[in-house]
């Protein structure tokens, strides 16, 4: 009997974008991979519109905060539609960058010196020596983050505007000079680790989905140590946090801080990008998995009480 996957896309956050490619996509391919699809732009009668189609198992393509944040994984589960990508706590915690940090640290990750003070706090003055980032606790995609260099005389004024929406706390961390990189999970296998390039400032929203914003470069040319550190890290953050199904590690490692460099862990994402040039299906195809088979294991993987 063929499987009935509903695809949840689009929703309301500031990923709606990005989501509704990402979903398109995965229907898209689950169709040539030979399930039945139907395509969920995700509202707040979400609930009903699942009891309505009854589908066999719900993919999860949404991006932010209650796509990412364990919300839409407790509907699933109250109402026993198996899903994919990780459940209510891990996606909670991986959300919360704070806390996502302190279990990390907890399990012998290195991660960043950070602070967590309000929007106003953040805007005053500094509240730790340039250079240093400042982002939202509970966002996606680089919204609402800004780098703040040496030299800069005082913090970015934009995080006071009126229509901010990333909301009222924010993360002050140290900045990590040198090489952006990302290493992708899929169930218990580290995949390839890629290294973005980008001429923007930072591997931002325009440099992720924008025409020629960066260049992945796969597999990263790093020392062979260093390689595979990064990718017992990924591993480790994912049991760290609880997750399941497939997951994306981000790194920086200033290779000029020692003979071995410094690599910390930025943070782990529990809903990557999923459209057929993001990170996580490139690192697939490099492993030998198509895009097809990726989001087909992804829906065999699904599950409930993840």
């Amino acid at each position: 009997m063929t499987k009935h996957v509903a695809v949840l896309m689009g929703g309301w956050s500031n990923e709606r974008p990005v989501s509704l490619s990402s979903g398109a996509q995965c229907a898209a391919a689950l169709r040539r991979a030979g399930y039945q699809v139907s395509e969920v732009d995700v509202g707040r009668d979400i609930a009903n519109v699942l009891l309505e189609l009854k589908p066999d198992v719900a993919f999860n393509a949404l991006h932010g905060p209650f796509g990412e944040s364990g919300m839409i994984q407790g509907v699933l589960e109250l109402l026993q539609i198996p899903y994919t990508h990780s459940g209510v706590l891990a996606s909670a915690l991986a959300m919360d960058k704070h806390q996502a940090k302190t279990m990390l640290k907890a399990a012998g990750i290195p991660v960043t010196d950070h602070v967590i003070v309000s929007r106003p706090e953040a805007a005053r003055s500094h509240v730790m020596a340039p250079p240093y980032v400042i982002k939202p606790i509970a966002e996606g995609s680089s919204f609402g983050v800004f780098i703040v260099k040496t030299g800069t005389s005082h913090p970015p004024q934009e995080i006071l505007r009126e229509d901010w929406n990333c909301g009222e706390e924010i993360m002050v961390e140290r900045y990590i000079p040198g090489r952006e990189l990302t290493c992708a999970v899929m169930g218990d296998v580290a995949l390839g680790v890629t290294e973005i390039v980008t001429d923007l400032s930072f591997y931002n929203y325009e440099a992720k989905y924008a025409k020629g914003g960066s260049v992945h470069i796969i597999p990263a040319q790093l020392q062979p140590k260093i390689y595979d550190k990064v990718q017992k890290l990924s591993l480790a953050a994912h049991a760290a946090l609880g997750c399941r199904g497939v997951t994306r590690c981000d790194f920086r490692f200033n290779d000029a801080a020692g003979p071995d460099g410094e690599l910390v862990c930025l943070e782990i994402n529990t809903q990557p990008g999923m459209t057929a040039t993001s990170l996580v299906p490139e690192q697939a195809v490099h492993a030998g998995h198509s895009y097809e088979e990726l989001v087909a294991w992804m829906v065999e993987d699904a599950s409930c009480n993840r």
